[in-house]
């Protein structure tokens, strides 16, 4: 027999919530048998809810993790799956890469003012004041 969880057992297992649990089977990503009025989940369906956790810790949308779990249905040979997966990786990346540039000049734009606005309350000219603020910065990063 396989080894069956109830849905209290696989929200301890893997650190979320039953609800969660719960929201991803009203999602359709997730489909329990019932054993009378429980809901039981085997080990694909633990399998699903792993790979449902990791893309949503990845960035990806519920609708994406979908579609990546419904080609692994459809073909068991994984190409398909592989293949979307691969594409939406890279996506992925190049959209974080992007981010992380905005939030590098982001930081750059504020530790200018940080050190502006420390050179206007001690009244020395801000060049002095950013000397400091970056040896500052820098030894606490």
């Amino acid at each position: 027999m396989s080894e069956l969880f109830t849905v209290n057992q696989l929200a301890e297992e893997l650190g979320v919530t039953p609800r969660a649990i719960r929201f991803y089977e009203v999602k359709g990503l997730l489909s329990p048998r019932r054993a009378g009025t429980t809901r039981v989940f085997d080990r694909r369906d633990r399998a699903r809810l792993l790979l449902v956790l990791r893309g949503k810790r990845l960035g990806f949308s519920l609708a994406e993790i979908r579609e990546f779990l419904d080609l692994y249905d459809a073909d068991h040979t994984q190409h398909s799956q592989i293949s979307l997966l691969l594409g939406r990786v890279r996506e992925r990346i190049a959209e974080l890469e992007l981010q992380r540039r905005d939030l590098e000049q982001t930081l750059g734009e504020l530790r200018l003012v940080e050190s502006e606005a420390v050179a206007a309350m001690a009244g020395r000219p801000a060049a002095e004041t950013e000397t400091e603020t970056s040896g500052a910065t820098r030894a606490a990063e």
